[in-house]
């Protein structure tokens, strides 16, 4: 199974959308399965379910934290490298996707003033209804091209 199977896979495990892109990768940046599971989970369903950010999208993010961070408070220049690839992977995630990376956009909602912290359970209409597959996908695929590429 290569790592945007996984992704997806790890989605319908009950995974949320940020949890399955970032374990789908977390070992190659030396973090165990664990600590990316839960240093992922407050990002689905676009942040807490607020329906803002994209999880699968924060999910990719924080992989570029991991791929280009140093860790070292005042280094500029990787902090400019980290935002420099956050925003590449950003424009190419909206390019595919309708122009967004709002998840209630991604969705067809409406923003909601309070959604609730209740998940939504998966059923197979959930799948059928919901872009997040999709999202998970492109956002594993944008991962390979920019963090996994031979530089």
């Amino acid at each position: 199974m290569d790592r945007i199977e996984k992704a997806v896979q790890n989605f319908k495990d009950g995974y949320n959308c940020s949890q399955s892109v970032v374990a789908a990768y977390a070992d190659l940046f030396d973090v165990s399965m664990e600590d990316a599971l839960r240093m992922s989970e407050p990002f689905g369903g676009g942040v807490g379910r607020m329906r803002r950010t994209c999880g699968a999208v924060t999910g990719m993010f924080m992989l570029a934290g991991l791929k280009y961070s140093k860790a070292q408070a005042g280094d500029l220049q990787t902090r400019k490298r980290v935002y420099e690839t956050v925003q590449q992977m950003n424009k190419m995630f909206e390019e595919r996707n309708g122009g967004t990376s709002i998840c209630a956009e991604l969705l067809g909602l409406q923003l909601p003033k309070d959604n609730g912290a209740e998940p939504t359970p998966r059923t197979e209409k959930f799948y059928k209804k919901r872009p997040c597959i999709g999202c998970i996908e492109e956002c594993a695929r944008i991962t390979e091209e920019l963090l996994l590429r031979e530089e």
